[in-house]
This record gives C-alpha cells, structure tokens and sequence, in this order.
C-alpha cells in the first residue's frame, strides 16, 4: 500500500451485521460472530470493515431506523462486544468503520415520542419536519413528494399535521435547520471516535437539508436517486454545512475518515462533496449501475475518474452492497454470471482508489429467491418490488453441507439459506486454487505488495471490439477485460493473474487478466 492515509486506498470489506455470523443461536448475525470471524478477514487481506447499524432499534428497516445511535441492540449485543471486537481488529490491523443515519430516526427515538406528545408548533416537533396539511380539512399532504420505498412521504397524526418520511413512516426525516439536530449528531460522532473506531458510512449523505418552502418535485423524478427532472428531496446545496461540521468533528481525530452514500450522478455535483473541508471519499456508484460490456465499464470508469481530477479526493469504486442485486445475477446468473462478476473483481481491484466489498461476494453468491412470506425487506413490502434487496441480504455460509451452514446454530436464519449453496461455503472454498474466494485472496494480496499498483491515472489501449486494457502509468499494472464471445490475445506482459484459465495463452470470453 502506497504512503498516505490509510484510507487512500484501502480495501474496505462491508459487513452486513445481521448476515455475516450468528454468535448466540437467535438466527441473526451479531458483534461476537463477527468477532469470531476475524481469523478470516485477516485471511481474505482487507483492509477495513464497513459494519451496518447495530444500535438500539425497533427493526422495521433492519437497523437504518435508529431509537438509539449511542448503544447497541441487545439483538447484536452489547458495548463491552462492540469494544472487544474493535481491539481485537485493530491487533489484526484491520480497521473499522461504522454506520452513521443523520437523515432521520426511529419513530420509537425518544425525540418523536416527545414530539408526537407534544402541540403543533412545539420545541419538540421543531426536530422533525411537521407541516399542516392543504385542503380544507388539511386532509392532503403538505406536498407532492414520495418516499423512495413507494407511496407518499408524508404521515398524517392525530391531532391533523402530518410528518416527512423520505424512507419508511417508521423513519421520520430530522429537521437539520433545528442546530439540536448538528450537535446531537456531534454528541454521537464524538462517542464512538472516542471508543476508537477509524470512521464512518454517512448513509444518504445527499439528503438531509431540505429546500425552503419544500417545493413539489417533478412528478416524472425518480423515486430512487438523481434525475435531470427536479427532485428538491435530494442534495440541496445546504447539505454542504453539515458535511462541514462532521468534518470539524473529524478533523480532531487525525485518521479518522468518512465516506458518504451520494447518489448524485452528475461528477461537478459530486465532486463538491469532496471538498477539502467535506467528505474524505463518495461512494461510487457508476459500476454497480453498468451492464457487463467493456464499452460501458470503460465509460463508467473514466467518468468515475474525473471526480477525484475535480476535487483531489481518491476514487471509489464498488460492484455491490446491501441495497442491490448481487452481481452474479445482475451479470446473467448461472456459470455465465459467475464468471462475469469474477472478472468484474480483477478489474475493480485493478483501479486506483479505495474498493469495497460487500460480504459474500469473495465466494461468488447471487441473488437468493424467497417466497413472499420469507421476505422481510420494508421497500418491497411498500413499493411493491418483485424481491426487494432482501435477495442480496441471506446470511453466509461457511461450512457444512446444509443450512445454515455454520452461521448459526439455528436452523431457523432471519432468511432461509438455500441448500443449493453447499458448494460455495468458506471450508468449501478456502484450499481450493481455482475457487472465487481464492481469486480475491490473491488479488488482495498482490494489490497490496506488488509494486506495478502504483499511480493514480490510467491509460487506455486500443482494444478488439468488445474489449478494454488499461495501463496504471507510475506502476505499470495492466488489466484486460473480454466481454466479446469469444477468446483474445492478451496486450504483451506477464500474467499475474485471470478469472479464468487462459485458452491458448489467450483471454476467453467473460474474464480478465492483469499482466506486468
């Protein structure tokens, strides 16, 4: 890894807290089952972990809906577990970093329940976002605006007002221009910097400040992300001062970082964020969003780079989280899409920046396909998605040879393990060479030894149809995608690694290869 923050471009390792390890038999993962799992992110190579909400919450969103932000859910354990595993990964030289949810909170906070007590016009609903209603009754909401799980985003309460909820009515949005709002989320920055840990995800770091007068949107905008139709819900320029005041708070810790969810396509916008008074790194979302075809990828990833020549900040680059289809399915299912999603890993490890990864995706799962009554997901249940992101969500498997697989040892897992997935366990996978939990081992490892990774602009060459290869000038790294049908010569070097077995020394249909 090059001098420099550690962050700069590290390998960052999202885990789902609920489906990662299940320590104490209740068929939802915990801090000790992450604790007990450390020997084998040691193994894996990353360099530090996202870990999802664990804190006090009633669950309707899995966690996102917070009533505490300062304790941890009996469901995942305790702070005295949350402390052990965070030394216990700091002695691997793993770091951590931590969900941080500023949009809104739980409907059970004790901030709403006071609010929901008290008057119209009242301190306590001045930290939310309640409005009376139009019509003459007030019976419609105050504007035309939907929540991104589907339906309207306002909630009518007794007494006549109704209450903004850009996610699920049990998340009520947070009034930021309430200053109660900036220095409770201060209080909550500070109290887990000060137990050590090394950063935070800001989830819906786009959202937060709302425009004055809360306009209508366009109804043509998206109910999920930017849109060149006008949507007021997201990245209103007032964003910025509160991006400025957790990097205040930050800056007190010295390597200490934080990385916001932006789903903000346009690169000036989201350069903005990057700023050197605002956020450490953006997620980037633009190979998520990309179809398996090097023409694409090759768009996706020089559009991807123009932000940090915009702003300074390193690249991000990501294939998956726990919000979207596992890239196995997105990139065809069967052997097809398993072959895709592995060469996809050569090439986003290939890139400059920072990477992460969300946890499964080292042993080449996909989308698991539950029954509606197995399906737990609120914005599937609203708005009415044939699977919702719960096909991306079902708990790990690590060993064995039937559910559940050595997550827990309850049968019973918050969703239902396939049986089908005997074949993709950790013990299944780990001494096997050819497995896809040993192609991102050797990845890893040679990202973070092998010299050729060196320098942060890339250099194109030419290429057959259906192909990119790109050049790491500084390090001299070279990756070569195929996503033509049919094998390739390789540009000239020695191969350090393929997602797939050369044919011929040449590069087959659906793989990658990096050569020195």
């Amino acid at each position: 890894m090059r001098p420099g923050a550690w962050w700069q471009d590290a390998v960052f390792y999202q885990v789902y807290v609920r489906s990662f390890a299940d320590s104490d038999g209740d068929g939802v993962g915990d801090l000790e089952g992450i604790h007990s799992r450390l020997g084998y992110l040691e193994l894996l190579g990353v360099d530090a972990l996202w870990l999802t909400p664990f804190y006090r919450s009633p669950m309707a969103d899995h966690g996102y809906d917070i009533a505490d932000p300062r304790d941890v859910d009996p469901m995942f354990g305790t702070l005295g577990d949350f402390d052990v595993l965070l030394t216990e990964a700091h002695k691997r030289n793993i770091k951590v970093t931590v969900d941080v949810v500023p949009n809104h909170t739980s409907n059970q906070h004790a901030w709403f329940k006071s609010a929901m007590a008290a008057k119209p016009g009242s301190p306590e609903r001045d930290r939310y976002i309640f409005r009376d209603g139009v019509g003459p009754k007030g019976e419609d909401p105050p504007n035309n605006w939907v929540s991104a799980f589907g339906g309207p985003a306002w909630t009518r309460v007794p007494d006549g007002q109704w209450y903004l909820h850009l996610f699920a009515p049990q998340q009520p949005d947070l009034n930021w221009t309430n200053p109660e709002v900036a220095a409770d989320l201060e209080r909550t920055l500070r109290f887990w910097l000060e137990r050590g840990v090394d950063g935070f995800r800001i989830d819906v770091a786009h959202g937060m400040a709302k425009p004055p007068g809360l306009p209508d949107m366009d109804p043509r905008a998206d109910a999920l992300g930017p849109s060149h139709y006008y949507d007021p819900r997201w990245d209103h320029d007032s964003v910025h001062e509160i991006h400025q005041m957790i990097r205040k708070v930050l800056d007190e810790f010295p390597d200490a970082m934080a990385v916001g969810e932006i789903w903000v396509t346009d690169e000036e916008r989201l350069a903005r964020y990057l700023r050197p008074d605002e956020l450490h790194l953006a997620f980037n979302f633009r190979l998520v969003l990309t179809h398996f075809d090097a023409d694409a990828m090759r768009t996706a990833i020089d559009r991807s780079l123009t932000v940090p020549a915009r702003s300074g900040a390193p690249a991000t680059w990501t294939l998956g989280n726990h919000d979207v289809w596992r890239q196995v399915s997105r990139y065809g299912g069967g052997a097809a899409g398993v072959r895709r999603a592995r060469a996809m890993a050569l090439v986003e490890l290939a890139l400059p920046g920072a990477v992460y990864l969300y946890n499964g995706e080292e042993l080449g799962l996909a989308n698991v396909e539950l029954a509606p009554a197995d399906m737990a997901d609120p914005r599937a249940k609203t708005s009415g998605a044939e699977f919702g992101r719960d096909v991306s969500r079902v708990p790990l498997p690590w060993e064995g040879d039937l559910p559940p697989f050595g997550f827990s040892r309850n049968p019973r897992t918050w969703l239902p393990m396939p049986p089908a997935w005997s074949g993709l366990t950790v013990e299944k996978q780990i001494e096997d060479a050819d497995s896809t939990l040993s192609l991102y081992r050797q990845a890893i490892e040679l990202r973070k030894t092998h010299p050729a990774f060196g320098g942060d602009e890339l250099e194109w060459y030419g290429a057959p149809a259906g192909c990119f290869a790109f050049r790491r000038k500084g390090g001299g790294l070279v990756c070569a995608l195929n996503t033509s049908a049919s094998p390739i010569a390789l540009p000239p070097g020695e191969v350090l690694l393929s997602s797939s077995p050369l044919v011929d020394g040449k590069l087959p249909a659906d793989s990658a290869a990096w050569l020195v």
